[in-house]
């Protein structure tokens, strides 16, 4: 999954960062609310990490802004602000979920996943796809008994597309979904993750068809 974090403290974006890079998403981050603005216009998501004490664009405004534009990507407010009122107001305003800093990482990661498990699989920690199953909180997936070694890439790439199951995905978007601005994807770097994940697939009633023109889709076999 592809997150955003938008926090002005560097020491905090470093952990918040380095915790969700562990858990094998993409990451972007960024210290200002216009910039902030800007890339939410220009490139999609899956959560967004916001921090509400910026610099030029306050994290409420920003988070206005994004509601009006009708972008539904979940927002989790990481802020030191911990007043009722500035709750209330960010959760009326769109947000999904509220931290008070400081908080401890590891409840930081559990409302990163249940954020992300609701937006992707409306609440359910598993996929079953056929004898596939892919337990999103640990990042692991089965064939049946038998556990299928991923890298973070390959698994990125086999969440992505179990996430939108029998529907085609575009390269563009599967890249936007595995790469940041820091760490690029070329077109033959999906080409050998396809392949890649394809090969563990082998055996089981789970495969990646490729839709010429179009991108690839993830399907089970018709009587699976």
């Amino acid at each position: 999954m592809r997150v955003l974090v938008i926090e002005d403290e560097a020491a905090i974006a470093d952990a918040i960062g380095a915790a969700l890079t562990n858990a094998g998403h993409a990451v972007d981050r960024l210290a200002s609310g216009r910039l902030a603005d800007a890339a939410l216009r220009d490139h999609p998501y899956d959560l967004i990490v916001l921090d509400l004490g910026l610099p030029d664009v306050d994290g409420i405004e920003l988070l206005r802004r994004l509601r009006l534009r009708a972008d539904a990507v979940p927002v989790l407010v990481a802020t030191a602000r911990e007043a009722l009122e500035e709750r209330v107001h960010a959760l009326d305003l769109g947000a999904d979920d509220y931290l008070v800093k400081p908080f401890a990482l590891r409840e930081f990661e559990a409302r990163v996943r249940a954020l992300l498990r609701r937006r992707t699989t409306q609440g359910v920690p598993e996929l079953q796809i056929g004898r596939l199953r892919i337990d999103l909180p640990r990042r692991r997936a089965h064939v049946g008994d038998e556990p299928l070694e991923l890298t973070p890439r390959e698994f990125g790439l086999l969440e992505a597309l179990a996430a939108r199951l029998d529907r085609v995905m575009s390269r563009e978007q599967l890249i936007d979904a595995l790469c940041t601005w820091d760490t690029t994807l070329t077109d033959n770097g999906l080409d050998i993750a396809v392949y890649r994940l394809r090969r563990k697939l082998e055996g089981s009633d789970v495969r990646i068809r490729t839709v010429r023109g179009l991108g690839y889709l993830l399907e089970a076999d018709d009587d699976a």
